[in-house]
């Protein structure tokens, strides 16, 4: 039984209740500060409060300039467009569908709170635009208009979240990470026991890639959080830096200890006391750093000594144990970042153990091919709406180009943004039952803002709760945003049945035009997304041979594991297909003993340096032609050929280069023999 001093703070307990309410202040705030200025849609500054809220202060505060200067630059684009573009409709709708495609590729490269700025201004031009075609002399003031009642919301919402009972995004921050470091003890424990390979391990691994990448972007809010300490932006980075290099770190020991085999308790006692040891030190969690020390000391008396002599197995546990070292330090590291977090302080005790130069950068995958198909598919989308428009001649027509535009835009990150755009349809239709009750029933006996403030209350309370919620965020949102647009409130009621009628059907016919056009232009399949993902991995891995390790150490794993952050859902999504069983792993460790391979080059002989030259080469054509499956026997021929060439060498350079060829060979075959010396004498014995 939890007790009262356990429970959370009450904030955290009713933040769902409390995030609704405050919305709804923000929204009723802005609605009347356009009716006081007479605005003529102040119903867009309600819209614009739903769609910028966010449940952390620090989220809406990150979004909210942003979102100002993309409104005023797709403003600012319609303005220049419309009127010298009106007598050419044809004409008008290419630079409008070029200008939201170009908006919607730098968005997409862009994975940062900064990126919806740019997919603002291009959907936001839209808007603008389609709709002002039949009064053009009239686009100034209407872009003006527009930008005023989105400002309002923007300003209205970030006061609120601001001001009245914020929430910060450390302690958020703090738990996901809390979460993720549980998850993370856990398959230590697993890997530490053996069972690397068993399927519940491997999904495990992919889930905390992906929630990695998931508190990534989080923790891009911590920046803009007032309530956060001043370092704790600082300790953040920090904690991602360790976050990233656990996965492939923990992979690594995984591998070593299977290579070791089921007997090793027997031949190797001592080094699986010290893995024992080690994973119960993982389960207790505590951050007293006498422990980890004490694990420093034990793992340094059990280091081999490598020479020209020493046998595959000594390489193997050298290798298991500089490993193991830097988990130890990453775990302790961990703990007390993640205190310091949702304390807003600084990390208790020592200094920080781990060398983050040595460890992993946040850097992010981007894929120019699928952001400039995305932006392709928008283009021709709003095209083929525009040209239906144009053709029938419907008077609400403008309405087809332009929820194209939003629609397209809003899920261009997903696999098959047809998907996203049949969601947006059904819950407007949920939305259009609201609205026609409000409209026909309820608004029509309203007198006064008091009143009007009342009846809003209990859907828009209702909204908020589902936005505050992840799993019905975008429900809430949909719901809110076209609840407010499409009811239009004004300062006097003019509803009309027939207008209602006629915009709703356009709606659904712009909607469904949006979902046939993109199926055909843009969807793809979760395994396409996969298999595309994989391909560029292995071309990252063939990079690196030909560079012979010239690239940046902590941006190449980075980058890598980003990739794999944005898999683990895919192949969560594949049920059945053998995808699933691949080691996502495998590449990023091949590419980081490549890169580590580097600090070896300077202090290796020129038969060693050839031999490993020819060895990268060998591996760059087999990556760079890999279609899956088993690597070449020549690949191993040369591996095994440097290997021979290293360990005969008796310069600094030796232990590097051994660990280095002994992660490539470990990574790329790992049911081969075990390595034999060129000389015929057996340098160690293990099992497969």
């Amino acid at each position: 039984m939890t007790s009262a001093a356990a429970r959370p703070p009450f904030l955290v307990r009713h933040a769902d209740i409390i995030f609704s309410v405050k919305t709804f202040i923000a929204g009723m705030m802005a609605l009347l500060i356009g009716f006081a200025m007479d605005l003529p849609r102040p119903y867009w500054a309600l819209a614009t409060v739903y769609i910028a809220s966010q449940p952390l202060a620090g989220a809406t505060r990150s979004k909210a300039l942003f979102r100002v200067i993309g409104t005023l630059v797709g403003a600012s684009a319609s303005v220049v467009l419309v009127p010298n573009l009106v007598n050419s409709p044809e004409l008008l709708s290419l630079a409008i569908a070029l200008w939201v495609g170009l908006c919607l590729y730098v968005s997409l490269l862009d994975r940062t709170p900064r990126g919806y700025m740019f997919m603002l201004a291009g959907y936001t031009c839209a808007l603008i635009s389609f709709p002002s075609v039949n009064e053009p002399a009239a686009i100034f003031d209407t872009a003006v208009a527009r930008s005023e009642e989105i400002i309002v919301g923007i300003l209205c919402a970030t006061l609120v979240s601001t001001i009245l009972l914020p929430r910060s995004v450390g302690p958020a921050v703090a738990t996901r990470v809390d979460s993720w470091l549980a998850g993370a003890r856990k398959l230590t424990q697993d890997v530490l026991a053996g069972r690397s390979a068993d399927p519940a391990t491997r999904d495990l691994r992919l889930k905390l890639a992906a929630d990695a990448v998931d508190i990534d972007t989080l923790a891009d809010h911590l920046a803009y959080d007032r309530l956060g300490g001043r370092e704790t932006s600082r300790w953040m980075r920090a904690l991602r830096t360790r976050m990233l290099t656990f996965l492939p770190l923990l992979s690594s020991m995984g591998d070593r200890i299977d290579a070791l085999g089921e007997d090793a308790r027997t031949t190797s006692p001592q080094l699986m006391a010290l893995i024992d040891d080690v994973s119960a030190w993982i389960a207790d969690n505590s951050t007293d750093r006498e422990p980890a020390k004490r694990l420093r000391s034990m793992i340094a008396a059990q280091q081999p000594k490598l020479g020209a002599s020493s046998s595959w197995t000594e390489i193997m546990i050298a290798s298991l144990l500089m490993r193991m070292r830097e988990l130890v330090d990453i775990s302790a590291d961990c703990r007390v970042l993640n205190q310091a977090i949702a304390e807003g302080g600084r990390p208790p005790g020592a200094k920080l153990a781990f060398q983050a130069e040595a460890g992993v950068a946040p850097v992010r995958h981007v894929d120019h091919g699928m952001a400039l198909w995305s932006a392709a598919g928008v283009f021709i989308t709003i095209l083929v709406c525009c040209a239906f428009w144009i053709a029938t001649g419907w008077t609400d027509g403008a309405t087809a180009p332009t929820m194209a535009a939003v629609g397209c835009s809003f899920f261009a990150s997903m696999d098959d943004p047809a998907v996203g755009l049949r969601g947006f349809a059904k819950w407007t239709l949920a939305a259009m039952v609201i609205i026609a009750l409000y409209l026909f029933a309820i608004l029509p006996a309203i007198t006064d803002v008091e009143l009007l403030v009342a009846v809003l209350a209990p859907p828009f309370l209702l909204f908020g709760y589902l936005i505050a919620r992840p799993a019905t965020f975008f429900i809430g949102m949909l719901l809110a945003a076209n609840t407010a647009t499409l009811m239009a409130l004004q300062t006097t009621y003019n509803a009309d049945f027939a207008s209602f009628a006629n915009s709703s059907v356009a709606f659904f016919v712009g909607t469904e035009l949006s979902v046939i056009s993109i199926q055909l232009i843009r969807s793809v399949g979760s395994e396409w997304s996969v298999k595309r993902l994989m391909r560029r991995g292995w071309i990252a891995i063939a990079e690196a041979a030909e560079q012979r390790g010239n690239r940046d150490r902590a941006a190449f794993p980075g980058l890598m594991l980003n990739r794999i952050g944005l898999l683990a859902p895919r192949l969560t999504a594949l049920k059945a297909s053998p995808l699933r069983a691949v080691d996502n792993l495998r590449e990023l460790r091949v590419g980081l003993n490549i890169v580590d391979l580097r600090r070896a080059r300077h202090h290796l002989s020129s038969p060693t340096l050839g031999a490993m030259d020819a060895m990268l080469d060998e591996l760059a054509v087999s990556f760079r032609n890999y279609k899956g499956g088993a690597m070449p026997e020549p690949l191993l021929a040369k591996v095994d050929h440097a290997l021979s060439e290293a360990i005969s060498e008796r310069g600094a350079g030796r232990a590097d280069a051994l660990i280095g060829l002994v992660g490539i060979r470990r990574g790329l075959f790992p049911t081969a023999p075990a390595y034999l010396p060129e000389s015929g004498l057996l340098a160690g014995s293990v099992a497969a």
